[in-house]
């Protein structure tokens, strides 16, 4: 665990901060846009839809952090009756839900206008291979985004103590130095190894990637969120938002896969 989230150095006689949950948040978008290169092009996806794919992405990202940043201040409106978008935080949730949803519609609006002539449709020919390679993408920058998280203190367990020998890790929240659970670590964990088994199940030509990662992350996130006490929404008949909308990912990757068994849609790829 680091001591601070910031770095703080002297370059040409000015002092400079650099925070290292924006370091993280970095890291892990340019790894997640290598992977989706490196991954598809070993699909053979068309330079030109990848190209695309890269644009798009930009903007989903974009809009992906307002939509976790609005999110965020709903959550605090909603619990304390205060609307703040400035100074609110970010959720995770918040940010899928809206990325993905800005991703989609720029894809296919988008599609229409670039992909003419000779190329017409290929964005939709093509979608099956983005729809396998995203899960991977957004898991992998997720559990960047979950270390970010441990140096910044947010989304943690709960407080232990002041004193070592009690378990935990020592972090600061809220301007207070202690021991806690550190759930942001155990979620990046969890991420990574998400990650390798979805890579794995890529390149061994599962067809069924994206309703593998809905379920076992909306799984996940409803088990851990059960440990955290950072502020994240008024719970709702028990559950938090970020549960129900864990729930909903399950639901979604459970009728996704049933969608798949009764039109027998192939559950793995035949050899290219």
């Amino acid at each position: 665990m680091l001591p601070d989230p910031i770095i703080q150095f002297t370059l040409f006689g000015k002092e400079l901060k650099i925070y290292m949950y924006g370091v993280c948040i970095a890291v892990g978008i340019l790894v997640c846009l290598a992977v989706f290169y490196f991954y598809t092009k070993k699909k053979l996806m068309p330079d030109k839809l990848q190209d695309f794919i890269f644009i798009v992405a930009i903007i989903a990202i974009a809009l992906g952090f307002l939509a976790a940043k609005l999110y965020q201040a709903i959550y605090e409106w909603i619990e304390k009756g205060v609307f703040d978008f400035y100074n609110s935080g970010i959720t995770a949730m918040g940010g899928f839900i809206g990325g993905a949803a800005a991703f989609i519609i720029t894809y296919f609006v988008g599609g229409k206008f670039v992909f003419k002539g000779n190329d017409k449709g290929l964005h939709i020919k093509e979608f099956n291979k983005v729809l396998l390679c995203a899960p991977c993408c957004i898991t992998i920058a997720h559990a960047f985004g979950r270390l970010g998280c441990l140096c910044a203190g947010c989304c943690h367990g709960a407080f232990i103590s002041h004193k070592a020998g009690h378990g935990g890790l020592y972090m600061r929240s809220d301007g207070m130095w202690g021991y806690y659970v550190p759930t942001q670590l155990y979620e990046a964990l969890f991420l990574f190894v998400l990650f390798a088994v979805l890579s794995y199940l890529y390149f061994n030509r599962c067809n069924i990637i994206m309703q593998i990662y809905l379920i076992a992350y909306g799984a996940w996130r409803i088990f851990i969120e059960f440990f955290r006490t950072d502020a994240r929404g008024a719970a709702i008949l028990g559950l938090y938002p970020s549960q129900w909308q864990s729930v909903i990912f399950i639901a979604g990757g459970v009728i996704m896969l049933l969608i798949y068994i009764f039109k027998k849609i192939p559950l793995k790829l035949p050899k290219e």
